[in-house]
């Protein structure tokens, strides 16, 4: 488990890395690293564990070789889960193994929290997991679960916007906008629209 390879998942602002080590045939792990640290934090612990596990050690955005967030966006855990939540998807692991580091276990803990039907197991490295007040845990996990999961569908359907003509546009806005008049919608297309060589 010395040997690993490198990989690279695309999001919306660029890419998230990862390192792998072990068979992509064996158990899934996905290893979150701690806050300012990055995927090499599991590397000499790797080769101390099973052999017959895939391990895969991601960077957080804006850590190790992943892309920065757009400048001025922040960083919450909650962004970190849906990082997360992207890696798995792309590897296409329905269930695995969560195993946390520090700020990467609070991120792993939240992550249970929100999607428990997708860990079969949980390992902390120096951290508590993830703690909610009691009266707040319905409502935040609803709330925030459906935010990650339209966040992600939207993403996926993403596609090169149609150009349209001046006027297309202009009805597709009134089409979409019912309270909008013919005269609003122009003036809003006039900063709302740009103008390509297609359309």
């Amino acid at each position: 488990l010395g040997m690993f390879s490198e990989l690279k998942f695309p999001v919306p602002w660029g890419h998230v890395a990862a390192k792998a080590w072990g068979p992509s045939e064996g158990q899934p792990v996905l290893c979150l690293h701690g806050w300012l640290d990055n995927a090499n934090t599991f590397d000499k612990l790797i080769p101390l564990l099973p052999r017959d596990c895939y391990y895969v050690a991601m960077d957080f955005s804006g850590h190790g070789l992943s892309s920065h967030r757009p400048a001025g966006s922040p960083y919450h855990f909650l962004d970190y889960v849906s990082d997360v939540r992207r890696v798995a998807a792309a590897l296409q692991w329905r269930r695995f193994t969560l195993m946390g580091h520090s700020m990467g276990g609070s991120v792993a803990g939240m992550f249970c929290f929100l999607y428990p039907e997708m860990v079969d197991k949980l390992i902390l490295l120096e951290n508590v997991g993830f703690l909610l007040a009691p009266e707040d845990t319905e409502e935040w996990l609803k709330s925030k679960r459906i935010m990650i999961d339209r966040l992600l569908s939207l993403e996926a359907k993403q596609q090169t916007p149609k150009a349209r003509s001046p006027e297309a546009a202009l009805q597709r806005l009134l089409e979409a906008n019912r309270h909008l008049t013919a005269e609003g919608a122009a003036i809003l297309l006039q900063r709302g629209a740009t103008e390509t060589p297609a359309g």
